[in-house]
């Protein structure tokens, strides 16, 4: 069971400088006196305030001598916090006492990481479900990005995560999602290209022939003057799989702050209302919009699907706005069957292995 008991955030010491310490920097003589706590921890508090020396302010190359009272006010680790509950709206789709279906806002992290240990999903679940502290990570089986919004699936007991941890394994479990891009794409197609770390940047993701197999289908929606509205499943679940793989198409997704190309914005041939509205959007341009899996517990198939999110729909209303259609344009078929399959597609030859070479990479901030 994970233990949820709130902490203190903080706790005061009040320590005497020893003499056999005499000459050392305030950092170095707190750190061999605290070992518990890295210097780097240390001198994080002295720059905020958080160490008095002699009840007077200080910095870390501060020296003393043997004698001072230092008071130093010891800060919780942030990680300590990763399973309290905190009092988080959800918008739940979808609850009975197996399995919880949220829609997920764009902005929330789904579990705490450094950065960001406190306000996630996690965070929100325990207080929505207190018996989800019996569960590993609170029933969370897999994870949208932060800035991406839409279906999640959150097993509300062990039975129910093991079973469903199974089926993502085995790529039953069904996900939509709705993503806008830039550039035109002409048709529907498959990206097989496999995804790992980028070589040149640890904290992201690449087609990399070292990868793990990633397979997405897309389908074109509304096709406009410099963007394209697709329809995206997923075959497999790599991290920032969608981004990376219409990077590769370079057509990467509106408002993407990591893999998107540097000048990609063609302002000088947007009108003033999409500018501003695409100037105010800010995130990936990407929504999970439909869920489909096999109930843990009756073994039928369910699935969900909601709304694309507000900021989404506002920009799509500022590209049909910009690019009326007209009589004689030929008319977008929308597929109504529930998910891609393989039929829907030819073999696209023009996405090759070797095709990565040319990939441009935008440098990461």
């Amino acid at each position: 069971m994970t233990d949820t008991t709130q902490q203190p955030l903080s706790n005061t010491l009040t320590l005497t400088i020893p003499h056999d310490l005499g000459g050392l920097r305030l950092d170095v003589a707190l750190q061999r006196m605290l070992p518990d706590h890295s210097r780097s921890r240390l001198q994080a508090w002295i720059k905020s305030g958080l160490v008095t020396v002699d009840m007077q302010p200080s910095t870390s190359k501060t020296k003393v001598w043997g004698g001072e009272q230092v008071i130093v006010q010891v800060q919780a680790k942030p990680e300590n916090y990763v399973f309290t509950a905190e009092d988080i709206p959800l918008d739940i789709v979808f609850e009975d006492e197996h399995i919880l279906v949220v829609n997920k806002p764009a902005g929330m992290v789904v579990h705490p990481a450094a950065g960001n240990w406190s306000g996630t999903l996690l965070n929100a679940l325990l207080f929505h479900a207190p018996e989800l502290t019996d569960v590993p990570r609170a029933g969370i089986v897999h994870r949208l990005d932060k800035d991406t919004s839409g279906l999640l699936v959150v097993a509300k007991t062990l039975a129910a995560q093991t079973n469903l941890v199974r089926q993502l394994q085995a790529r039953t479990v069904k996900r939509e999602y709705r993503a806008i891009v830039w550039g035109q794409l002409w048709r529907n197609g498959v990206v097989d290209q496999p995804i790992g770390r980028d070589p040149r940047s640890r904290t992201k993701m690449a087609i990399n022939r070292m990868g793990k197999p990633a397979i997405t289908r897309y389908e074109i929606l509304e096709r406009f003057s410099v963007q394209t509205y697709l329809r995206c499943n997923l075959e497999t679940g790599r991290t920032h799989q969608i981004r990376v793989h219409m990077q590769f198409l370079k057509a990467p997704i509106v408002g993407d702050p990591i893999y998107g190309f540097r000048g990609i914005i063609p302002i000088r041939v947007m009108t003033q209302t999409l500018r501003d509205e695409v100037s105010r959007f800010n995130r990936q341009a990407l929504h999970a919009i439909k869920l489909g899996l096999m109930h843990p517990a009756t073994n039928e198939f369910v699935e969900w699907q909601i709304e694309l999110a507000d900021d989404m729909k506002a920009l799509l209303e500022a590209m049909r706005h910009e690019d009326p259609r007209k009589d004689d344009e030929e008319e977008f078929e929308f597929s109504m069957e529930p998910y891609l399959s393989d039929e829907d597609y030819e073999d696209d030859e023009d996405f090759s292995e070797d095709d990565d070479d040319d990939l441009e990479l935008e440098d990461e901030e």
